[in-house]
């Protein structure tokens, strides 16, 4: 996947949430939304 310019739209995804319940950006659309990203916990990097 290429990067994409800050401010561009993001691709659609689903990930799980901390309840287990599965979140699609798509539920999320015309809200503000934060992504953070960050490595595993006790891993390099």
């Amino acid at each position: 996947m290429a990067l994409k310019r800050e401010g561009s739209r993001a691709p659609e995804f689903t990930v799980p949430s901390d309840s287990g319940k599965a979140i699609s950006l798509k539920e999320l659309r015309g809200k503000k939304v934060v992504l953070y990203f960050y490595p595993k916990d006790a891993t390099p990097g």
